[in-house]
């Protein structure tokens, strides 16, 4: 049989790695940032563009998208081409893959801080960069498929089967949960509302998590943990079955993010069905990876590539345990909207994202520099502190979620709340969170580690070269199953069936919880007395998403006696027919705002923004000064009301026109409630006079941004009865 010569493209993994390197120490370091805000709250004092709200999205996209997604292509364009016996099919796509998405992650870093976000978790970037990741996906699958059709090894093996789903499904569900209208460049209003945008945001959410952070990982276990090894995968049939099962299960599991919330019950229900159903297959996998290494843990126990694969298997097997125990309603009923979720999630990211990037990592840099690793003690260095650092990160938030938890619901014996000011719960956690930052630094630490190895072993080494291998054309043979041979060995040649196959199972359970969820309009009551937002109303809504409000306070009160009596009557889903997008939030390091409208005067919201310290100074929500003195941007408000008009949002004709004198007729009402506060009096004249006499410009109260925030803040949860709140 004539053997054919080719060259691996060495050089595309070589990026993709510098790039992972690059992009983790950056995420990593705006995440470390992060958690020492809750710590020292103001210490970015006055600087909007590094405020928690803004950069908590950075944080998220970076480490997802820039660390983990760029990890992703380098793993698996080593990985395919030596599985398929052949080079990429186009070198032109490869480095469009590379530098596109190397832009993306750019345009992101840019528009984030400076507050362009959709919101939507995730899923923050605005519509002209959420184009640009559509593209730059594509070019990464057909570059991929076409590199499969040219193989020249006739079966797919496993970890391609992932690589596929991956492609398939992360398309389908960025392009559906980015469907928005455009209002300006850089603004836009995702075209589902309120409980149907919750639902569509979760499908993708989960499932961001399920075929981005997960199934392509999952790929490169089933390559680097054998090769590493030098094993073969423990069973080839429990790979089959932990593959179809996992991509058909995790695509329902979605709804689980939002129980007791105003999403319709039998959507919960399938949710928590599914998500529970999900253990089995996740466990699978992580039993087929571990079992791998029979035989070889002698080598585990030198090798630091296996520890870290070792460790990130175990972390996939506890997240994925975890994750379906979540989903249970009266576990749910604790853990929702506390750390516990944060510890849940940074167990994943950290121990199975993480380490199985920087296993990889360590494994291929010696073989792409053709050397040995500079030090192998300072990768086990490496390991022990990342390690250190992931448990002192997790096991804090653990403690911090229960007590949270068990704080918010204790009454005392007369049926009052025993902690009714939110704050108490706050403070009570503020050593786990100190704990948490020192966790996240010794984790940073690890990474700088490996940078440091990582540099000295690629000057030891030599350039970067394309790979010549060999190996002989690929026969045509028959399109049918020959004797004896199993279905799946069949479908394994045939790369067309196989993604046509699993993007019917992965589309079979989002068009189940979707399409009824959005087209069944008695899934979702309307209430008579619900009115779209007035236009000052609606700039304040972009201001709080703009400040990423969202990141720390819910807008979804559940029917439990405790919330109802902290914060109000429980949420109904008719109440966010008009809201694009919904702002539910995930996370409650501040109270639930649904029912906050009403409860405190003008003033109270004022100054809350400006100094929350002075108010108490156990909080350790930032200060927001620059909302105080911007002057709001009126120019694109009846875009916005067109924009939501053509979403279904019944503003009139008159109501658009008039937009401007509306605006200025609201913001004057609560400048004029502002002048109740002699403290505000003194300070905004002393401000007035000082413009005056050095000829600056001077914006009156009534058009500043803070106005329209507040104006926004006082609407909420006003448009049906609700029952007095202890806070």
């Amino acid at each position: 049989m004539e053997m054919q010569q080719f060259h691996y493209d060495n050089k595309i993994v070589k990026n993709f790695i510098y790039a992972t390197i690059l992009w983790g120490v950056v995420g990593m370091t705006v995440g470390l940032m992060i958690a020492y805000l809750f710590v020292f709250p103001n210490y970015m004092e006055g600087i909007s563009w590094l405020s928690f709200g803004r950069l908590r999205p950075l944080h998220t996209n970076a480490v997802i998208f820039a660390f983990v997604g760029n990890a992703m292509f380098a793993g698996i364009y080593y990985s395919l081409q030596r599985l398929l016996k052949a080079r990429m099919a186009s070198d032109l796509l490869s480095k469009i893959n590379f530098w596109g998405w190397q832009l993306i992650i750019v345009a992101a870093a840019i528009t984030l801080p400076l507050g362009y976000t959709s919101s939507k978790e995730y899923a923050e970037l605005e519509w002209p960069i959420d184009i640009a990741i559509a593209l730059v996906w594509v070019v990464f699958g057909v570059n991929m498929i076409w590199t499969i059709l040219k193989r020249r090894q006739r079966h797919l093996y496993v970890a391609i089967w992932f690589y596929i789903a991956t492609f398939v499904t992360v398309a389908v569900l960025h392009i559906f949960n980015s469907l928005e209208l455009p209002v300006t460049t850089l603004k836009s209003y995702s075209v589902y509302a309120g409980v149907q945008d919750a639902l569509v945001q979760w499908w993708y959410g989960h499932n961001a998590v399920a075929f981005f952070l997960t199934t392509p990982f999952l790929g490169l276990m089933y390559y680097y943990v054998p090769k590493a090894a030098n094993r073969p995968v423990y069973s080839y049939r429990l790979s089959i079955v932990h593959f179809w099962s996992l991509i058909f299960i995790y695509i329902w599991a979605g709804p689980h993010h939002l129980l007791y919330s105003a999403l319709p019950e039998w959507a919960q229900n399938l949710g928590v069905a599914f998500s529970v159903m999900l253990l089995m297959p996740s466990w699978g996998g992580m039993i087929n990876g571990l079992l791998t290494l029979r035989g070889a843990w002698d080598k585990v126990r030198v090798d630091p590539v296996l520890k870290f694969m070792v460790v990130a298997i175990t972390g996939y097997g506890m997240a994925t345990f975890e994750g379906p125990t979540l989903s249970l309603k009266n576990v749910n009923a604790i853990a929702h909207f506390t750390d516990w979720i944060i510890a849940h999630v940074h167990v994943g990211a950290l121990a199975w994202n993480g380490f199985l990037a920087f296993g990889m990592i360590y494994y291929l840099i010696p073989r792409l520099f053709k050397t040995k690793l500079h030090s192998i003690a300072l990768a086990n260095l490496h390991f022990w502190v990342g390690t250190l650092g992931i448990i002192m990160y997790a096991l804090p938030l653990y403690v911090a979620g229960f007590t949270q938890a068990s704080m918010w619901k204790q009454f005392n014996p007369d049926g009052t709340l025993t902690y009714g000011n939110f704050l108490e719960t706050v403070t009570e956690i503020m050593p786990m969170y100190w704990m948490r930052a020192i966790g996240g630094t010794l984790y940073i630490t690890g990474m700088l580690i490996l940078v440091y190895n990582v540099i000295v072993t690629i000057k030891k080494g030599s350039k970067v070269e394309d790979e010549l291998a060999e190996a002989p054309a690929l026969e045509r043979v028959t399109k049918k199953r020959t004797a004896g041979e199993g279905w799946h060995t069949w479908l394994e040649r045939r790369p067309v069936q196989l993604t046509i196959l699993a993007t019917v199972a992965i589309l079979i359970g989002g068009i189940v919880q979707i399409v009824p969820t959005i087209m069944v309009k008695s899934n979702i009551p309307t209430i008579a007395s619900v009115k779209p937002y007035t236009p000052l109303e609606l700039e304040g809504r972009d201001i709080y998403i703009r400040e990423g409000c969202v990141g720390c306070h819910s807008q979804m009160i559940r029917p439990f006696r405790s919330e109802v009596e902290r914060y109000g009557e429980y949420s109904k889903a008719g109440e966010y027919v008009y809201d694009h997008p919904f702002l539910w939030g995930s996370k409650r390091t501040g109270p639930d705002l649904h029912r906050v409208g009403g409860k405190y005067n003008d003033n109270w919201h004022f100054n809350h923004m400006y100094d929350p310290q002075a108010m108490n100074d156990k909080s350790i929500m930032p200060r927001y000064p620059w909302i105080i003195k911007n002057e709001l941007d009126k120019s694109n408000t009846e875009a916005k009301m067109k924009v939501m008009v053509t979403l279904g949002v019944p503003y009139t004709d008159e109501e658009i026109t008039n937009a401007q004198a509306n605006m200025l007729a609201q913001g004057t009402k609560i400048e004029q409630s502002l002048y109740t506060d002699p403290d505000f009096v003194n300070s905004y004249e002393a401000d007035k006079k000082y413009a005056a006499e050095n000829g600056e410009p001077f914006v009156e109260m009534k058009n500043r941004e803070i106005v329209a925030l507040i104006a926004y803040l006082q609407r909420l949860g006003t448009d049906i009865k609700v029952e007095k709140a202890t806070n």
